[in-house]
C-alpha cells in the first residue's frame, strides 16, 4: 500500500505542474455545471399559459418517465432540457483522467524516469493501480464537487420541491455516483494502454480522446430523439460499463509488459 501511495504522490507532483491539466480539472466541471443551472434559471419564468403547448413538443414518453404528477408543462420542459445535458456532464469523469493518464507512461519516457521506475521492486499490479488511482481520484472528486454545486444551485433557484426532486432524481444519482466512476476507470485504463504503446505524449492524449466519442454519441442521440434517458437505460449502461472495465483491466495487464516497454523504447 505504501508503494501505491508513493506512485500516487509522484504522479500528482508531476502532472499538476501542467497548466492544461489544472485548467481541465477546474474549468470543465464548472462549465458542465453552469450549463444546466443556466437552463433552469432562464426557463423558470416560462408563462404557465404555454404549458400545454410545451408539453406537446416533448418527445413521447418524457412525461411518464421524467415528470411526476403535479408538474406543469413548463416544469416538464425544464426537466427535459436539463436531462439533455446529463450526458455532457458525463464528460467530466472521462476528460479529466484521460488528460492525466495519457501522459502517465509515455511522459515518463520523455523525462527519462521510466527506466528507474520499472527497475524498482514495485510489481506491475502496484504500478498500474497507483497510476490508475492518481488519475481516477481527481476525476471522481471533480465530478462529485460539480454535482454538489449543481444540486445546491438547483435548490437555490427552484422553489417547487416536486420539480427539484424531478431534477435531482435517481437518474442523476446513478449517473454521477455509479456510471461516473466506472467511466473514469475505463478512460484511465484505456489511456494507460495507449500511453504504454506510443512514443509521443501528444499522440497518446489525442488517441485516448477517442473514449469521449461514446459519451458524445449518447448526447447527440438523445438530442435527436432516438432515446430518452431513464433509470432503466442508465442502469443498463452501468452494467455494461462494469463489464467493459473488467475486460479493459485484464487487457491492460496483458499489454503492459515492462521488459518490452524498456527494450522497445531504447
Amino acid at each position: 500500500m505504501n508503494k501505491i501511495k508513493t506512485i500516487i504522490r509522484k504522479e500528482w507532483a508531476e502532472v499538476f505542474r501542467n497548466r492544461m491539466v489544472i485548467f481541465t480539472v477546474a474549468f470543465l466541471p464548472l462549465l458542465m455545471t453552469a450549463i444546466p443551472l443556466g437552463i433552469i434559471y432562464s426557463t423558470r419564468g416560462t408563462v404557465s399559459g404555454t404549458s400545454n403547448a410545451i408539453n406537446n413538443q416533448l418527445p413521447s414518453g418524457v412525461t411518464q418517465s421524467m415528470c411526476p404528477s403535479g408538474l406543469s408543462g413548463s416544469d416538464c420542459f425544464q426537466v427535459f432540457m436539463v436531462s439533455e445535458f446529463m450526458m455532457l456532464f458525463m464528460l467530466v469523469p472521462v476528460a479529466i483522467p484521460v488528460t492525466i493518464a495519457a501522459y502517465s507512461i509515455v511522459g515518463e519516457k520523455t523525462t527519462r524516469s521510466l527506466e528507474p521506475l520499472l527497475a524498482t521492486p514495485i510489481t506491475t499490479a502496484e504500478l498500474l493501480i497507483g497510476k490508475c488511482l492518481a488519475a481516477v481520484i481527481p476525476a471522481i472528486l471533480a465530478t462529485y464537487a460539480a454535482f454538489g454545486i449543481f444540486a445546491l444551485g438547483s435548490w437555490m433557484i427552484v422553489a417547487n420541491k416536486v420539480l427539484l426532486s424531478a431534477l435531482l432524481d435517481a437518474r442523476w444519482l446513478i449517473a454521477i455516483f455509479l456510471v461516473g466512476p466506472l467511466l473514469a476507470l475505463l478512460a484511465v485504463v484505456f489511456s494507460l494502454m495507449i500511453s504504454s504503446r506510443v512514443n509521443d505524449p501528444r499522440v497518446a492524449e489525442q488517441i485516448s480522446m477517442i473514449i469521449i466519442l461514446p459519451v458524445l454519441g449518447g448526447f447527440f442521440g438523445q438530442v435527436a430523439g432516438l432515446f430518452v434517458l431513464n433509470k432503466q437505460i442508465i442502469s443498463i449502461v452501468a452494467v455494461v460499463m462494469l463489464a467493459l472495465d473488467v475486460l479493459m483491466v485484464y487487457l491492460a495487464t496483458r499489454v503492459f509488459q515492462r521488459e518490452q516497454i524498456l527494450t522497445r523504447w531504447k
